[in-house]
């Protein structure tokens, strides 16, 4: 790390001037960034604007160029995530990085095992995880094995395991990306716990309702360089916005236009033995369907089944009048059926190869008559679907180096290629920025107006109230009601959605025209 001159016995993390680049390209530059103890920092800015690149060099993922920090008055250069660590420094992914085939609490205590002559103790690593776990609200079963768990259940492990070590300093990179509100309410109540005990904490999301209530500062960062800095959180979302993007930003949602008469799917009796029972409804054309319930309602998995990922064991599934047996992807893609999932790296796109061949290697043999793909119709295809999405990064780069926001756009375009009779998104916008998020949503609603019956699932109400014209509401395994845009409000569909939990939900504020 080059040298710059920096002095302070002041408590707290303290980072001057951090430049990072790769292979010439600077994706960070001259970042200044104090988190003292007991405060919150909200750290915003569009996918690429250099905040994953921050917190890993705060975390010691990653090596500054140039910059210095300082811990509590001490220079502070982390080699390692181990060096963070060891000096009270913590890293929460947003993306899931969990050992799938260990438990809940062998995942906690990854790498320091507690042990007692000289083997591991179980029943210590079962009890800390368990009142680890209990703190956050969480009642996951620390003797279960991780793969079996949603990607909710999951994110609670990960932030379990930061908290398990006590840290001084933490750093939350999309905590609530996969989290319901309920779930995301209790990460608050945690944080805010640890605010009180002194810790000092960088909160990083694109949920700007989240910054504004959390933080007592906001930095914002645009292409790699501070945008603006504010010493309060009380600041309205159209001015981050604005620093975030460098232009006027109209934030917010209008209301769709008028779906058609046909029905294009229509779904009866659909059950999945164990999980969810007793699904009724139809979408018509242009129509745009939100489904929304708690974290474990059994959304994802309703739309799983309808898109061929599981197989249902009651039910009939009817596409454009016609019933349909679909018992597999294949099956679903064959009578009109595409899905975006919920998880882009690990379902929805090949990480090592390049946008264009994310987006057409499941259309090739539909895309030439004569069985010879040409290179000139690949890159067609590609440039069309790049301006229509606003899709940024270079054509050659592999898919797994774009930001989240560009990675969601390519999954979100090879559905496009072929236009599906039924879209289904489950969580379309997770871990993207307000930029990305209005380019996703006019794609959908463009997609409507041309005729697509469309299912959107969404943990942020704000989202799925301000796109949709009706909406389901689920709620352990079953479905609640399906509520008229005009009668679905963040307290109607919050009633429906805790039925049968005994649950109080904290509301966010939903803008919606």
């Amino acid at each position: 790390m080059a040298e710059t001159n920096l002095t302070s016995t002041a408590a707290g993390l303290i980072c001057k001037g951090l430049t990072k680049s790769y292979n010439g390209i600077t994706v960070v530059e001259n970042v200044d960034l104090t988190v003292s103890p007991g405060k919150i920092v909200g750290l915003v800015g569009e996918n690429g604007a250099g905040k994953s690149t921050t917190s890993s060099m705060i975390a010691g993922l990653v090596q500054p160029d140039s910059g210095v920090m300082l811990l509590n008055g001490e220079p502070y250069q982390p080699k390692s995530p181990k060096d963070a660590l060891d000096n009270g420094v913590v890293l929460i992914h947003q993306e899931i990085r969990m050992v799938a085939g260990l438990s809940v609490a062998e995942n906690i205590f990854i790498g320091r095992l507690p042990r007692k002559n000289g083997v591991v103790d179980t029943d210590r690593m079962f009890a800390e995880s368990a009142e680890v776990l209990s703190r956050l609200g969480s009642k996951i079963d620390p003797k279960r094995i991780v793969g079996e768990l949603s990607l909710a259940a999951q994110q609670e492990i990960e932030i379990a395991r930061a908290l398990s070590r006590k840290p001084r300093f933490i750093i939350f990179d999309e905590p609530s990306s996969s989290l319901g509100d309920s779930e995301t309410q209790r990460v608050f109540e945690q944080i805010i716990a640890l605010k009180e005990a002194g810790a000092g904490i960088v909160y990083i999301s694109h949920r700007l309702d989240e910054v504004t209530r959390l933080a007592d500062s906001i930095v914002c960062l645009r292409d790699g360089k501070p945008a603006a800095t504010w010493n309060t959180g009380k600041v309205d979302h159209e001015d981050i916005v604005k620093a975030m993007v460098g232009r006027d930003f109209t934030y917010g949602h209008s209301k769709p236009a008028e779906a058609q008469d046909e029905v294009v799917v229509k779904v009866s009796g659909l059950g999945r033995q164990g999980v969810f029972d007793g699904i009724n409804f139809e979408v018509r054309a242009g129509e745009i369907l939100g489904i929304a319930g708690l974290v474990g309602a059994g959304r994802t998995e309703v739309v799983r089944t309808i898109a061929g990922s599981d197989k249902a064991t009651t039910g009939q599934i009817t596409i454009s009048g016609k019933p349909v047996t679909i018992s597999n992807p294949r099956d679903g893609i064959r009578a009109g059926v595409g899905m975006v999932p919920e998880d882009r790296k690990t379902q929805g796109l090949l990480l090592a190869r390049n946008s264009m061949e994310n987006m057409t290697l499941p259309w090739e043999k539909k895309l030439t008559k004569s069985g010879l793909v040409t290179a000139a119709t690949l890159s067609k295809i590609y440039k069309k679907q790049r301006e229509d999405l606003d899709i940024r990064g270079q054509a050659a780069v592999a898919v797994g180096r774009l930001s989240g926001g560009n990675q969601q756009k390519v999954l979100l375009a090879k559905w496009l290629i072929e236009r599906p009779k039924v879209l289904i998104l489950d969580e379309p916008t997770r871990g993207v920025d307000v930029g990305a998020k209005m380019t996703i949503y006019n794609s959908i609603r463009q997609l409507a107006s041309e005729g697509v019956a469309v299912i959107v699932v969404s943990s942020e109400l704000e989202e799925v109230i301000g796109l949709s014209h009706r909406i389901l509401v689920m709620s352990a395994g079953r479905q609640q009601g399906i509520l008229d845009r005009d009668e679905a409000t963040p307290e109607t569909v919050m009633k429906l959605a805790v039925q049968g939990h005994g649950l109080t939900v904290s509301l966010p504020i939903i803008r919606n025209n």
